[in-house]
């Protein structure tokens, strides 16, 4: 059983979220806008989205239904979207680690997750923005949307209720943390590639080898050889 609730406008989803847990009774709590005034990304980062362009979405999962680590789940949800807008485009769309998503080299997606505790349950609530309709982003940004990464225009209501379906019947049936792993770096943006990275303000050439079960990704550093890194602790170029 899930709930999915719908607003006109809303200052950030994974915020109001907590407004509509105060109607619903299922594991599963979707809210979503197509007019997101406040969005929030990860580290205190903001999400910038055109109004009636692209979709802000919030899923709410109560904890006591998943069995994974934070880690893990992190990156079954990333897991998840991926396959979700790679059936719906047919195009390549692949993770960059930790969980952004990236269609035909552009940034689609941006997935952030936090842990509250909500009328007295815990949550998992999984932010996820999706650029759909808009056209035009910043020259130096490497955002784009499913309408400039595959010409098609489609129906952000569909995609809405797709989505949210979707990921309920997914995180219903997790596989084992080997499968989830395995998954997430057959998808891993740039693996095995070489490309440039910025360490300590210093740009060198590595190869990004494996995320792992702590949530660290491996890269092989021209410099420094094999090391793992947590997020924001190395940059990749692209």
């Amino acid at each position: 059983m899930s709930d999915l609730f719908y607003r006109n406008e809303c200052s950030s989803t994974n915020d109001e979220i907590a407004q509509v847990l105060l109607y619903s009774k299922s594991n599963f709590s979707g809210l979503f806008t197509f007019n997101q005034t406040k969005g929030r990304g990860q580290y205190g980062n903001t999400w910038t989205s055109a109004a009636e362009q692209n979709l802000a979405y919030t899923l709410a999962v109560k904890t006591s239904c998943i069995q994974h680590s934070d880690f893990m789940f992190n990156y079954y949800t990333a897991i998840c979207v991926q396959n979700f807008l790679a059936n719906l485009t047919e195009k390549i769309v692949k993770i960059k680690w930790p969980n952004d998503i990236i269609v035909q080299n552009k940034k689609v997606v941006g997935i952030l997750i936090e842990k509250k505790k909500i009328n007295q349950e815990n949550y998992f609530i999984i932010g996820i923005g999706i650029n759909i309709l808009q056209e035009k982003f910043d020259e130096i940004s490497n955002a784009g949307s499913l309408l400039t990464q595959t010409g098609e225009r489609f129906n952000l209501n569909k995609i809405a209720e797709n989505l949210h379906a979707f990921l309920v019947e997914n995180l219903n049936n997790i596989p084992s943390d080997p499968e989830i792993l395995d998954q997430f770096n057959s998808n891993l943006f740039k693996k095995d590639e070489i490309s440039v990275f910025e360490l300590n303000e210093k740009r060198q050439n590595g190869i990004i080898k494996n995320a792992d079960k702590n949530g660290n990704i491996w890269i092989d550093l021209e410099e420094s050889g094999l090391k793992s890194f947590y997020h924001k602790e190395i940059k990749l170029l692209y």
